[in-house]
């Protein structure tokens, strides 16, 4: 099973010492509890659990057990999607046992608040948060959606277990993968949301307004295809005789008319147009390449 549910299947076969030395009642299959006795061992589990050095065996037994009895809290907040298919359903329980895993971690008796309470927005915000990140905005290979969503369940357990955030090597030994395969789901992960071009852009400080997106979004500029050509011609010109740069220069540069051209070389309006045709045809199999 996923990282997220590696914490619920290490009990150690030992019973924790009897049970941490008695003072708990012996629970032989704790996600067997029916939902109304978890609600009162659970109170008996986290008293004793407060009382626990944290990282230490006993502490391990106690924690593991209420993640194992209290997984029906996942079951129940699961069962709205039971439409879906198996795979996903397995996806969904597994982020929702993270919720669960959070809530542990962060209830207090002192609350005075059932745990059922207390656990429920947690496992249901984790799926919430697993349905809104793999709505891919782009088509992103299947290998790296299931990359990101292993991500996702190994950095919130790490956090949890290391309050803070996990190393990229930390990860790549959790997930048994490669640092460089954990960066690349990393970067997978920008697939994942798109934002709209009319969002809102607060510019500086509250005076100077609002701007949206798309206003920052370029757009392409005739004038670098222009430079373009401009680059691609030069040497083609350089390469006609003075006569046909002169008509050149003539027709786009003065911008004569072929009667004007052809009054100052002395020629026909229509034996310019002829010179032209021909001039222009050698230029443009100089910038078209053979075969295009």
């Amino acid at each position: 099973m996923a990282a997220a549910m590696g914490a619920v299947s290490r009990i150690q076969s030992t019973k924790a010492r009897a049970c941490v030395e008695g003072e708990l009642p012996l629970i032989e299959a704790p996600s067997t509890v029916e939902p109304h006795n978890a609600r009162v061992l659970s109170r008996q589990f986290f008293d004793r659990l407060a009382e626990l050095e944290e990282g230490t065996h006993d502490h391990q037994y106690v924690r593991n057990t209420l993640i194992e009895m209290n997984l029906s809290l996942v079951r129940y907040a699961a069962s709205r999607y039971r439409g879906r298919g198996a795979d996903e359903m397995e996806d969904i329980v597994q982020v929702g046992t993270i919720g669960l895993i959070k809530a542990i971690d962060r209830f207090d008796l002192s609350r005075e608040v059932e745990f059922a309470t207390f656990a429920v927005p947690y496992i249901v915000g984790e799926i919430k948060r697993f349905f809104r990140d793999t709505s891919w905005a782009v088509h992103v290979p299947r290998r790296l959606q299931e990359a990101r969503i292993e991500l996702v369940k190994a950095t919130e357990e790490l956090a949890t277990r290391l309050d803070r955030e996990p190393t990229t090597a930390e990860l790549a030994e959790l997930m048994s993968l490669t640092e460089e395969e954990v960066i690349e789901a990393r970067k997978a992960s920008n697939g994942y949301t798109s934002a709209s071009l009319n969002s809102a852009l607060l510019m500086g400080g509250s005076d100077d307004g609002e701007a949206a997106l798309a206003d920052f979004i370029g757009e392409e500029d005739a004038a670098f295809e222009l430079v373009e050509d401009f680059n691609s011609l030069a040497p083609l010109i350089e390469e006609l005789s003075d006569r046909d740069r002169e008509i050149i220069h003539m027709r786009f540069v003065d911008e004569l008319t072929q009667a004007e051209i052809g009054e100052r070389l002395g020629v026909s309006q229509m034996q310019v147009s002829r010179l032209l045709k021909r001039i222009l045809g050698r230029l443009r199999t100089g910038l078209v390449p053979a075969g295009a």
